[in-house]
């Protein structure tokens, strides 16, 4: 080949390299490994879900996932570390629920979760649940609302710190009912229960995986599910709907999403794989374990799940009064 005839060559295969769809050139995707930055600690649901899930889903793709756990107010931190990773689809983040109410906590967060990301799909989806103590007088739902409308002020209701998913399904219970009581909120779930065991909270609200051992001990009387319908999880509990507090709704989801701008043949091969692993029935019973409904809910359906989250919750602390950090 001549001197001209290669430089000719040359600059074909330049152009041809310009011109080379998206897909084609992360056709490879993925050739390395991919951070998930969670913005919970280890040891958590949606830690053990995320891994759970992802080391599947390595299998499938051929690459490993590295979990990454960046704890802090709001997930700014997880979410600001997952812009800075890029767009190639080498670093994601897990949102949740509580990224919805993030949105309408904070006065500046720092990110966008509609704009500054890509809805990729959900892992799974859970209620939460209305327990009391096993000894109280309330046995149903309707014996807390019934005695609540007796006795307006006289009444407590436990979560988790303020502004959690668990404190603003409280007040969700609260307008929902029409109630007049307390809703007092502790640092953590064990602080929680020891209070719900020695009587000073008449009921409190949190997930299956953090009750299930005291519900299965018969410390904890489970009184109602959160859910729209009842959960595979607890199949024989009512929903708070069936109970006696029509339209009650919270459910809680764990979720993967990609910054935006990420390319759309990897979102998609993303989607299909996460489909494939949630599909499987190994997957589906570790999860139940967990109290998380397996359910890969992807693309615009998720997106949609996320900004009426955000509307609704920030209805919730508007009406609570509940002041924005």
């Amino acid at each position: 080949m001549s001197h001209v005839t290669r430089r000719h060559f040359t600059a074909l295969m330049g152009t041809a390299a310009l011109s080379t769809p998206a897909f084609a050139q992360n056709a490879a995707w993925p050739n390395k490994p991919i951070r998930l930055i969670l913005p919970f600690g280890a040891g958590g649901v949606a830690d053990i879900t995320a891994r759970i899930v992802t080391e599947r889903l390595g299998d499938k793709l051929g690459q490993r996932f590295v979990i990454e756990n960046q704890p802090g107010p709001g997930g700014i931190n997880a979410a600001r570390a997952v812009l800075a990773g890029g767009t190639d689809g080498y670093t994601l983040a897990l949102f949740s629920n509580g990224t919805a109410v993030s949105v309408n906590m904070f006065k500046e967060l720092r990110f966008d979760p509609v704009k500054d990301f890509t809805p990729v799909s959900t892992l799974g989806f859970f209620d939460f649940i209305l327990a009391t103590d096993a000894k109280s007088r309330y046995q149903t739902l309707k014996d807390f609302i019934d005695y609540g409308k007796a006795n307006p002020g006289k009444m407590n209701v436990g979560t988790v710190i303020v502004g959690s998913t668990q404190n603003l399904s409280g007040e969700l219970l609260k307008s929902a009912t029409g109630l007049d009581f307390r809703i007092v909120p502790f640092r953590n779930t064990p602080d929680l229960t020891l209070s719900l065991t020695r009587g000073d909270v008449d009921l409190m609200i949190d997930s299956y995986s953090a009750l299930k051992s005291m519900i299965d001990d018969k410390q904890v009387r489970a009184l109602a599910s959160s859910g729209p319908t009842r959960s595979p999880v607890t199949p024989n509990l009512p929903t708070a709907a069936e109970a006696g507090v029509p339209g009650y709704d919270v459910t809680s989801w764990n979720a993967i999403f990609a910054p935006a701008g990420t390319p759309a043949d990897v979102i998609a091969k993303m989607q299909k794989a996460i489909a494939e692993v949630i599909a499987e029935d190994e997957i589906k019973r570790k999860l139940l374990e967990l109290g998380i409904e397996a359910k890969a809910l992807a693309g615009a359906q998720l997106a949609k799940q996320l900004e009426s989250d955000i509307v609704k919750w920030g209805d919730v602390i508007t009406k609570a009064n509940i002041p924005k950090n």
